[in-house]
C-alpha cells in the first residue's frame, strides 16, 4: 500500500496473504484432499492406511480419529478439520470418518454454488435450514432402545466394529465392551450416567484377543513391594493411602550431637518405633492389603510382611481414585484418620505375571464402580489397533446409556434425511433453496462412499435407495456383502443417534467457518540458526 507516493508497510517481510476467490479455493481444496484421503476408509470394506512418523513408527489403521491425529498436517484449513474429527473422536468417539467426508462434501458443493455467483453467506443460511430440517427428521425416525436389550445393544456395537479388523474375536470384543459400560452406569439427576475414565484399559502382548478380559475392579501395573508378602489375598480389605510410609525428612538443616554412643541406638531405635505404630494403625483397623500413592520405608516394608498384608507403594494417583470407585473405599491422608470405615473391599487381590510384567489385579468387587479391561494380542499393531476398536464400541454403548436412541446404518438414514431435504426445500424461495439441495446431495455421499468401497456401482445402489425411501423404506439401507437394498433394522445394523447428530452438527460448523474466510495473511517461517559443521567451532582462534 502507498499513501503521497511513500509505501507503508503493515505486515512483516516474508509474510503471504491470499485473498477473496483465491483463499476460498485453497482452503475448499486442502478440505477436499482431507477427505479424499480417508473416504476409503469408510464402513465394513473400508481400506487401511499406513502412518509413518517422523521417526519411522509405522501405524496401521482405517480409525478416522487416528488417521488424522497422526497426519502432520501444514494448511490452515486441513487443520481445523482435523480438529472436527478430534471433537466427534472425544465426545462420541465414533463417526469421525464421516464428519470428515460430509465436511469435505459440503465445501465441495459450496464451491459449485459460488462459481454461480451465489455468495457464500447465502450458501452458509442454505445449508443451515437444510440442518434444521434433517435433525427434525432424525428425531423422527429414531428408535428407542433399552439397556436391558442385550442383542439390539451387541448389533449397535457390531455395526461400530465391523470396520475393525478383529476377526474371530469381534463378539468377544462387543460382550466386554457391553458388561464394561453397564458395570458403571450411575443414576444422576433422573438420568443414566457413564464415564469412560472409570474404564482402565490395559494392553499387554502375547496370547490371542480371545484372551482378553473383563476384570470387575482395577488393575495396578506395580508388585508387591517385598518378597515375604503374601501375593494372593482372598477377601481383602484395602486401605488406601496418600500418606507416606516413611519418616519425613525436615526442610530446614539440622544438626544433632550425640556423645554418649548408646544415644544412637536409641536414636534409629525411635524411627522404627514409629514406623512400627504406622504399620500397627493399619492391622489394627483390620486393612489386610495397602496401596500407598507414595514410598514404603524398608523397615515398614518388614513390619508390614510380618503382619501379612500386601502392600504396594507409589501406586499412580488415577489408580487410587480407580480403586476408590471400584472397592469402595476412602483415600485417606492421615495416618490418624484411617479406620475400618474406610477401606475398600474386593473377593481378591493377587499379583500376577503378565508376559514379562508382574502386575497387581484388583477383582471380584461387590458392585465396582470402575472397572479394568485387559487386552492381549499376539502382535503390537493388532494390539493397538484392538485398543482403538474397544474404545469406539465403549462409547457407541455409553452414547445409547445418555440417549436411548439409535438409527438404521448402511446409508439408510442419510437418505432418508436427503428425500426429507428434497421434499421441504420447496417452501423456501430464493438461492437458499439451491445450497439446501445440495446439502441433501451431500447426504447422499455416505451411501455413495459405502457401495464404491465395496466395489459396488454407487449410481445403481443410489438409485435403487431412493426409490425404496420413496415407497416409506425408511430402515433400507445397502447390504454391503450381497450389494442389494435391504432392511437394516432386520439385518442389525445399528447406530446411536448421537454420533449422527453430532457428524451432522460438527460437519456444519466446519463448513461455514471455512466458507466464511476470504483472507488468509501467514507469517514467514522462523528461519532455524545455522550451525556451524562439527569440528568447525571456534576455528582460526589459535593461529
Amino acid at each position: 500500500m502507498t499513501l503521497a507516493g511513500q509505501p507503508i508497510l503493515i505486515l512483516k517481510e516474508g509474510t503471504t496473504r491470499t485473498r477473496g476467490r483465491t483463499a476460498q479455493k485453497n482452503n475448499i481444496a486442502a478440505a477436499k484432499i482431507i477427505a479424499e484421503m480417508i473416504k476409503t476408509t469408510l464402513g465394513p470394506k473400508g481400506m487401511d492406511k499406513i502412518l509413518v512418523d517422523s521417526i519411522g513408527d509405522v501405524v496401521v489403521t482405517n480409525d478416522g480419529a487416528t488417521i488424522m491425529e497422526k497426519m502432520d498436517v501444514e494448511h490452515p484449513a486441513a487443520k481445523m478439520i482435523v480438529e472436527v474429527a478430534k471433537t466427534q473422536d472425544h465426545i462420541v468417539g465414533d463417526g469421525t470418518t464421516t464428519a470428515v467426508v460430509l465436511v469435505g462434501e459440503l465445501l465441495k458443493k459450496a464451491e459449485e454454488l459460488i462459481e454461480q455467483k451465489i455468495h457464500p453467506s447465502t450458501v452458509i443460511s442454505g445449508y443451515k435450514r437444510a440442518l434444521d430440517l434433517a435433525f427434525n427428521r432424525l428425531n423422527e425416525v429414531a428408535m428407542k432402545v433399552q439397556l436391558s436389550d442385550r442383542d439390539t445393544l451387541r448389533n449397535i456395537v457390531k455395526t461400530c466394529l465391523s470396520s475393525k479388523s478383529l476377526g474371530f474375536a469381534t463378539d468377544h470384543i462387543t460382550d466386554i465392551a457391553i458388561d464394561a459400560v453397564l458395570s458403571i452406569v450411575r443414576q444422576e439427576n433422573d438420568k443414566l450416567k457413564a464415564d469412560k475414565e472409570d474404564i482402565q484399559i490395559v494392553k499387554k502382548i502375547g496370547k490371542s484377543l480371545l484372551e482378553s478380559q473383563l476384570i470387575k475392579g482395577v488393575i495396578v501395573d506395580k508388585e508387591v513391594v517385598h518378597a515375604a508378602m503374601p501375593k494372593r489375598v482372598e477377601n481383602a480389605k484395602i486401605a488406601l493411602l496418600d500418606a507416606a510410609f516413611e519418616i519425613e525428612k525436615t526442610e530446614f538443616s539440622a544438626e544433632i550431637r550425640i556423645r554418649d554412643p548408646t544415644k544412637i541406638k536409641e536414636f534409629l531405635d525411635e524411627e522404627t518405633r514409629i514406623l512400627k505404630e504406622m504399620v500397627d494403625k493399619v492391622v489394627k483397623v483390620g486393612a489386610n492389603v495397602v496401596f500407598c500413592q507414595k514410598g514404603i520405608d524398608d523397615a515398614a516394608q518388614f513390619f508390614l510382611a510380618k503382619a501379612g498384608v500386601m502392600a504396594v507403594r507409589r501406586v499412580k494417583k488415577s489408580d487410587m481414585e480407580k480403586l476408590a470407585k471400584a472397592t469402595g473405599g476412602r483415600i485417606i491422608t492421615n495416618f490418624e484418620d484411617l479406620s475400618s470405615k474406610d477401606l475398600g473391599e474386593a473377593g481378591l487381590v493377587e499379583e500376577r505375571k503378565i508376559g514379562e510384567d508382574r502386575m497387581v489385579f484388583v477383582e471380584r468387587c461387590k458392585n465396582p464402580k470402575s472397572v479394568a479391561i485387559l487386552v492381549r494380542a499376539g502382535l503390537e499393531r493388532q494390539l493397538e489397533e484392538a485398543e482403538r476398536a474397544l474404545n469406539d464400541a465403549i462409547m457407541n454403548v455409553i452414547n445409547v446409556t445418555q440417549d436411548s436412541r439409535m438409527v438404521a446404518g448402511g446409508g439408510a438414514v442419510e437418505t432418508e434425511l436427503a428425500k426429507h431435504i428434497r421434499n421441504n426445500a420447496s417452501r423456501y424461495p430464493g438461492k437458499e433453496q439451491l445450497a439446501m439441495l445440495s446439502y441433501a446431495d451431500t447426504l447422499e455421499v455416505i451411501p455413495k462412499v459405502l457401495a464404491e468401497n465395496a466395489g459396488l456401482d454407487p449410481i445403481d445402489v443410489t438409485t435403487s435407495l431412493r426409490k425404496k425411501h420413496a415407497e416409506d423404506g425408511i430402515t433400507y439401507g445397502i447390504n454391503l456383502t450381497t450389494g442389494s437394498v435391504e432392511d437394516m433394522l432386520k439385518l442389525g445394523v445399528l447406530e446411536p443417534i448421537r454420533v449422527k447428530e453430532h457428524a451432522l452438527k460438527s460437519s456444519f460448523e466446519a463448513a461455514a467457518m471455512i466458507l466464511r474466510i476470504d483472507d488468509v495473511v501467514a507469517a514467514s517461517k522462523k528461519k532455524e540458526e545455522k550451525k556451524p559443521p562439527a569440528g568447525e567451532e571456534g576455528a582460526g582462534l589459535g593461529d
